[in-house]
Protein backbone atom coordinates (compact mmCIF):
# COMPACT_ATOMS: atom_id res chain seq x y z
CA UNK A 1 0.00 0.00 0.00
CA UNK A 2 1.46 3.89 -0.75
CA UNK A 3 0.31 5.37 2.09
CA UNK A 4 2.09 2.29 4.41
CA UNK A 5 -0.75 1.42 6.13
CA UNK A 6 -1.44 -2.54 6.85
CA UNK A 7 -4.34 -4.24 6.21
CA UNK A 8 -5.84 -5.63 9.16
CA UNK A 9 -5.06 -9.55 9.86
CA UNK A 10 -7.75 -11.56 8.49
CA UNK A 11 -9.63 -13.54 11.27
CA UNK A 12 -8.98 -17.05 11.83
CA UNK A 13 -12.08 -18.95 10.41
CA UNK A 14 -11.75 -20.83 14.14
CA UNK A 15 -11.84 -17.47 15.87
CA UNK A 16 -15.24 -15.94 13.73
CA UNK A 17 -18.10 -16.83 15.87
CA UNK A 18 -16.07 -15.45 18.84
CA UNK A 19 -15.34 -12.60 16.57
CA UNK A 20 -17.35 -9.79 18.61
CA UNK A 21 -15.68 -10.37 21.77
CA UNK A 22 -12.74 -8.77 20.06
CA UNK A 23 -11.51 -5.33 21.41
CA UNK A 24 -11.39 -3.57 24.76
CA UNK A 25 -13.89 -3.62 27.33
CA UNK A 26 -14.66 -1.68 30.14
CA UNK A 27 -17.52 -1.52 33.28
CA UNK A 28 -18.14 -2.21 36.72
CA UNK A 29 -18.59 -5.44 38.70
CA UNK A 30 -19.47 -6.42 42.15
CA UNK A 31 -18.45 -9.75 44.19
CA UNK A 32 -18.49 -11.50 47.38
CA UNK A 33 -18.68 -14.72 49.13
CA UNK A 34 -19.47 -16.39 52.55
CA UNK A 35 -16.04 -15.80 53.50
CA UNK A 36 -15.35 -12.43 52.14
CA UNK A 37 -16.81 -9.15 52.15
CA UNK A 38 -19.10 -7.46 49.27
CA UNK A 39 -17.26 -5.45 46.70
CA UNK A 40 -17.88 -3.20 43.64
CA UNK A 41 -14.80 -2.76 41.18
CA UNK A 42 -14.10 -1.15 38.02
CA UNK A 43 -12.60 -4.15 35.51
CA UNK A 44 -11.02 -3.73 31.95
CA UNK A 45 -11.10 -7.06 29.66
CA UNK A 46 -9.00 -7.01 26.05
CA UNK A 47 -9.65 -9.94 23.44
CA UNK A 48 -7.06 -9.71 20.40
CA UNK A 49 -6.57 -11.97 17.88
CA UNK A 50 -3.43 -12.24 15.47
CA UNK A 51 -4.99 -13.59 12.78
CA UNK A 52 -2.61 -16.43 11.30
CA UNK A 53 -3.55 -18.92 14.85
CA UNK A 54 -7.13 -20.48 15.58
CA UNK A 55 -6.83 -18.27 19.46
CA UNK A 56 -7.77 -15.18 21.18
CA UNK A 57 -5.35 -13.61 23.52
CA UNK A 58 -6.97 -12.29 26.87
CA UNK A 59 -6.13 -10.41 29.27
CA UNK A 60 -8.54 -8.72 32.30
CA UNK A 61 -7.81 -6.30 35.18
CA UNK A 62 -9.87 -4.88 38.19
CA UNK A 63 -9.13 -2.11 40.37
CA UNK A 64 -11.44 -0.56 43.34
CA UNK A 65 -13.88 2.00 42.54
CA UNK A 66 -13.00 4.15 45.13
CA UNK A 67 -9.69 5.04 44.92
CA UNK A 68 -8.27 3.50 41.38
CA UNK A 69 -5.75 1.10 43.28
CA UNK A 70 -5.50 -2.42 41.57
CA UNK A 71 -7.10 -5.58 42.27
CA UNK A 72 -6.98 -8.57 40.58
CA UNK A 73 -5.51 -9.44 37.12
CA UNK A 74 -5.23 -12.26 34.81
CA UNK A 75 -4.46 -13.40 31.17
CA UNK A 76 -4.40 -16.30 29.07
CA UNK A 77 -5.68 -18.11 26.05
CA UNK A 78 -8.76 -18.94 24.39
CA UNK A 79 -8.82 -21.77 21.92
CA UNK A 80 -13.02 -22.06 19.94
CA UNK A 81 -12.87 -25.22 18.00
CA UNK A 82 -15.45 -25.49 15.03
CA UNK A 83 -17.73 -28.03 16.79
CA UNK A 84 -18.91 -25.07 19.28
CA UNK A 85 -16.12 -26.12 22.10
CA UNK A 86 -13.92 -23.50 23.45
CA UNK A 87 -10.97 -24.69 25.75
CA UNK A 88 -9.35 -21.39 27.63
CA UNK A 89 -6.41 -21.06 30.21
CA UNK A 90 -6.28 -18.67 32.73
CA UNK A 91 -2.94 -17.32 35.04
CA UNK A 92 -3.96 -15.31 37.50
CA UNK A 93 -2.26 -13.00 39.85
CA UNK A 94 -2.96 -14.54 42.74
CA UNK A 95 -0.77 -17.31 41.38
CA UNK A 96 -3.63 -19.37 40.54
CA UNK A 97 -4.10 -21.34 37.26
CA UNK A 98 -7.33 -22.34 35.52
CA UNK A 99 -7.67 -25.06 32.73
CA UNK A 100 -11.00 -24.54 31.57
CA UNK A 101 -13.29 -26.28 28.72
CA UNK A 102 -16.54 -25.28 27.36
CA UNK A 103 -19.11 -24.11 24.76
CA UNK A 104 -20.11 -21.15 22.78
CA UNK A 105 -23.32 -20.71 20.98
CA UNK A 106 -22.28 -17.47 18.32
CA UNK A 107 -26.25 -16.98 17.13
CA UNK A 108 -26.82 -16.16 21.12
CA UNK A 109 -23.45 -14.90 21.41
CA UNK A 110 -22.63 -17.33 24.93
CA UNK A 111 -20.04 -18.84 26.08
CA UNK A 112 -19.91 -21.33 29.39
CA UNK A 113 -16.80 -22.25 30.90
CA UNK A 114 -16.62 -24.94 33.64
CA UNK A 115 -12.91 -25.72 35.17
CA UNK A 116 -11.27 -29.26 34.27
CA UNK A 117 -8.32 -27.68 36.57
CA UNK A 118 -7.56 -25.28 39.38
CA UNK A 119 -4.16 -25.34 40.03
CA UNK A 120 -2.08 -23.88 42.96
CA UNK A 121 -4.80 -23.33 44.88
CA UNK A 122 -5.06 -24.59 48.15
CA UNK A 123 -9.39 -23.41 49.36
CA UNK A 124 -10.60 -23.28 45.50
CA UNK A 125 -11.63 -25.99 43.74
CA UNK A 126 -13.95 -25.53 40.90
CA UNK A 127 -14.68 -22.39 38.87
CA UNK A 128 -16.90 -21.16 36.27
CA UNK A 129 -18.01 -18.75 33.86
CA UNK A 130 -20.82 -17.20 31.84
CA UNK A 131 -20.70 -14.96 29.44
CA UNK A 132 -23.40 -13.45 27.05
CA UNK A 133 -23.14 -10.65 24.80
CA UNK A 134 -26.57 -8.65 24.88
CA UNK A 135 -27.72 -5.27 24.37
CA UNK A 136 -24.60 -3.87 23.29
CA UNK A 137 -23.37 -5.37 26.61
CA UNK A 138 -20.92 -8.32 27.76
CA UNK A 139 -22.01 -9.16 31.47
CA UNK A 140 -20.61 -12.49 33.31
CA UNK A 141 -20.94 -13.90 36.37
CA UNK A 142 -18.16 -16.00 37.73
CA UNK A 143 -19.02 -19.24 40.14
CA UNK A 144 -16.50 -20.71 42.40
CA UNK A 145 -16.54 -23.47 45.30
CA UNK A 146 -14.00 -24.21 47.76
CA UNK A 147 -13.10 -26.66 50.00
CA UNK A 148 -15.88 -25.57 52.33
CA UNK A 149 -18.66 -24.43 50.19
CA UNK A 150 -20.63 -25.38 47.22
CA UNK A 151 -20.77 -23.74 43.66
CA UNK A 152 -21.70 -20.24 44.63
CA UNK A 153 -22.03 -16.74 42.91
CA UNK A 154 -18.59 -14.89 43.04
CA UNK A 155 -18.49 -12.23 40.80
CA UNK A 156 -20.84 -10.41 37.94
CA UNK A 157 -20.02 -7.46 36.12
CA UNK A 158 -21.17 -5.43 33.15
CA UNK A 159 -18.84 -3.92 30.32
CA UNK A 160 -19.06 -2.21 26.90
CA UNK A 161 -17.06 -2.17 24.40
CA UNK A 162 -14.12 0.97 24.40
Amino acid sequence: MEDGARPAPAVHPAVEPLSYLLGTWRGQGEGGFPTIPSFAYGEELHFSHSGNKPVIAYSQKTWKLSSGEPMHAETGYWRPKPDGTVEVVVAQSTGLVEVQKGTYDAEERVVKLQSELVGNASKVKEITRAFKFDNGELCYVVEMATNLTSRLPHLKASLKKL
